[in-house]
């Protein structure tokens, strides 16, 4: 059966506070054809607080109305949070269906989301934000799990007419909450033993689309050959939400974990920034961040806010970082360029990665002792051992053994005490 094609009014209010709100209704408009919703018209007013009982001023309901009408669209898209009351009033005034951004941005991430556990935090924000909406929901969401065109996908999303009491939706909040404790459990378990074996772990954060997952596969390209699978990449917003973990080894026999985390917004759910929660302690207990940045778009700065901002709410703090500023080939700047820990490059043309790279080895292999070695032939295990897992700089044969100068981690330094000569 053929999907309805959804054609949305976009609306806004700018107030005196809001410094961006021009770019956060371009970002409305990017978010909605995200998932092919068609934008004819937009409608803004500039008041000094949002109307707590419409957002709008009562007298801008008839001219999104006649707009709406006009434009022939099925939606209205309103910019920020609304609620309960607003959007049952909105819905009785405006006689359409209504969604707000955060109701936009969930749909997004249900529709995105591959995991089960990328799943299950979809589903757990959706609930979370629908419980004390479930009234001024009914007409817009009555399709089945219905957000906008085929509606949001997730099966805790809804049932038709939204007939969830509000028990069964606690139920299933509670439900949702132990599973994802039980995941997190199990990634705090792989996180010791991450720990435990050494390897370094580096995390890329940042806003959407500034690039993360270009950066991932490019540097995996470079390093790992064919050998690992690539992430997936598409110039729009929110083209991945779920983490990856991918092994990056050097010619240098040197290795690190790197995390693809999911991408930040403006206004960002709260209930989705709850609910990732568990992801992005990937970031919190990452040895490195790399905040990859659009360096190309005009409001760069205030993407790295948000993105700050986002981080500290869940925890992460203290954890040495490195700036990327990506799609310097769009920019009016020099690159590649390096300056403390700011990088300027361009990972769609692979230019500046190998900086990256040096940028990288320079904070997470600190841990690194040179000694030097002198293995006894009988011991060709430990000669096999160093040359899989350690830096080896230099090999020679002497009559009592293997001669060899080796970049290690402390714990290897400990493990191979006995044959160290020099360090």
């Amino acid at each position: 059966m053929d999907s309805i094609i959804e054609r949305a009014i976009l609306v806004g209010v700018k107030t005196q506070t809001d410094t961006h709100f021009e770019y956060s209704m371009e970002e409305l408009q990017n978010l909605a054809e995200a998932i092919e919703v068609v934008v004819v018209g937009t409608v803004t007013q500039n008041l000094e607080r949002r109307n707590p009982s419409h957002y709008v001023g009562t007298g801008k309901i008839d001219e999104i109305k006649n707009y709406y009408d006009e434009a022939d669209a099925n939606l209205v898209i309103f910019n920020d949070e609304l609620s309960p009351s607003q959007i049952r009033n909105l819905e009785n005034s405006l006689e359409c269906k209504v969604i707000d951004r955060t109701m936009l941005i969930l749909d997004i991430f249900g529709r995105r989301a591959r995991t089960s556990e990328a799943r299950m935090q979809v589903d757990l924000a959706q609930l979370q934000y629908m419980l004390p909406r479930l009234i001024g929901l009914r007409a817009s969401l009555g399709r089945q799990g219905g957000g906008t065109g085929g509606g949001l996908q997730n099966k805790g999303a809804g049932e038709t007419k939204l007939e969830l009491d509000r028990r069964i939706i606690e139920d299933q909040i509670a439900k949702l909450k132990r599973d994802l404790e039980n995941v997190q459990d199990q990634r705090e378990t792989q996180r010791k033993q991450r720990t435990k074996s050494g390897t370094p772990v580096v995390s890329l954060v940042g806003y959407t689309n500034a690039g993360k997952s270009t950066i991932m596969n490019e540097l995996l390209k470079r390093m790992n050959a064919e050998e690992t699978k690539q992430v997936f990449e598409e110039d729009m917003l929110f083209a991945t939400i779920d983490t990856s973990v991918r092994r990056v080894r050097l010619p240098d026999n040197k290795e690190f974990l790197l995390t693809d985390t999911v991408g930040f917004v403006g206004k960002l759910p709260t209930h989705l920034i709850k609910a990732f929660r568990s992801t992005l302690q990937e970031a919190r207990n990452a040895d490195l961040l790399l905040q990859v940045v659009d360096v190309s778009h005009p409001e760069y700065r205030f993407m790295m806010d948000v993105t700050n901002k986002a981080l500290q709410d869940v925890g992460v703090e203290n954890v040495p970082t490195v700036n990327v500023f990506n799609k310097a080939d769009l920019a009016d700047v020099s690159y590649p360029k390096v300056s403390d820990n700011n990088i300027w490059l361009s990972a769609k043309e692979g230019k500046g990665l190998d900086e990256l790279v040096d940028l990288i080895k320079s904070h997470v292999f600190d841990k690194y002792i040179t000694c030097k070695l002198l293995v006894p032939f009988d011991r060709g295990d430990v000669v096999s051992y160093l040359n899989n897992e350690a830096s080896v700089k230099d090999v020679t044969y002497e009559e009592e053994g293997t001669y060899m100068t080796v970049g290690m981690l402390a714990s290897d330094r400990k493990r191979f005490e006995e044959f160290i000569i020099v360090q």
